[in-house]
């Protein structure tokens, strides 16, 4: 996977829209960036950290980190969010460097990191136990030892059982700035990955925009993702739910192994 893969184009595409996901990017941003915050200063201690965002986005969990004062630096696959991402810390006063690389190449000498973060259901675009495997063995490649691992998806144990067809309409705005948001999902036969289709309309005269992307999905439950994890080297693997670490989507934590 590279920047010309469909999941780079899915995002570069989505990058200059994705704060439209959220009703309010600035609070979400800062909401995240405490519980990520609080996950970490638990784990290792108060100090500032050095963090690897290494599906950074547009910079939602990366600012929020950074906000906090830990020293932050983000990856992302696409090139046009990891871009968005260091304009964004800029016009904040932050020093965020990001660049596009792929999280199973990762572009950093062993042990640069003592945290790993890789939020927002950005693993399970891996669609295969063997690429997740590379991606999660470079994650601890950069850690230091005994570092910190931080990986959130979806809640894919409960939606494994229900197989949901689409998601609830999110609103961002008021008025003529109006955008709405929702997602539509095709199962694949083997019950665990999907298609994705993404659409956001925007008003336009006396109608609608509408703009539609597509990507795939694994929807990984937790003791496979567990699984991998322990596989890959890592140590200590413990999930916390949203009403344990106030992140909102179910976030596993593991540490790279220590000599």
């Amino acid at each position: 996977m590279d920047a010309t893969s469909p999941v780079a184009r899915f995002y570069d595409r989505l990058a200059a829209d994705y704060h439209l996901i959220y009703g309010d990017w600035e609070s979400a941003l800062a909401r995240q960036g405490a519980a990520l915050d609080a996950v970490i200063r638990s784990a290792l201690g108060p100090s500032p950290a050095t963090v690897l965002d290494c599906a950074c986005g547009i910079g939602t969990q990366a600012l929020g980190l950074a906000l906090r004062g830990h020293r932050v630096t983000g990856t992302d696959l696409s090139p046009v969010a990891a871009e968005r991402a260091a304009r964004e810390a800029a016009r904040r006063g932050l020093t965020v460097p990001t660049r596009a690389a792929d999280m199973r190449e990762l572009p950093f000498d062993d042990g640069s990191f003592d945290v790993v973060v890789c939020a927002d259901n950005a693993l399970p675009h891996l669609l295969t136990a063997a690429d997740v495997r590379t991606a999660l063995s470079e994650m601890r490649r950069v850690l230091r030892a005994g570092g910190l691992l931080l990986v959130s998806t979806r809640p894919y144990d409960e939606i494994r059982r229900s197989h949901p067809v689409s998601t609830a309409p999110q609103l961002h705005g008021s008025g003529s700035e109006r955008t709405v948001t929702f997602q539509l999902w095709e199962w694949h036969e083997d019950g665990e990955r999907y298609d994705l289709e993404h659409f956001q309309l925007h008003p336009e005269g006396s109608g609608w925009t509408t703009k539609a992307r597509r990507t795939t999905y694994w929807a990984l439950t937790r003791a496979q993702l567990t699984d991998l994890a322990t596989e890959s080297g890592l140590e200590s693997p413990t999930w916390l739910a949203p009403e344990d670490s106030a992140f909102f989507q179910p976030l596993l934590t593991a540490r790279a192994p220590r000599p």
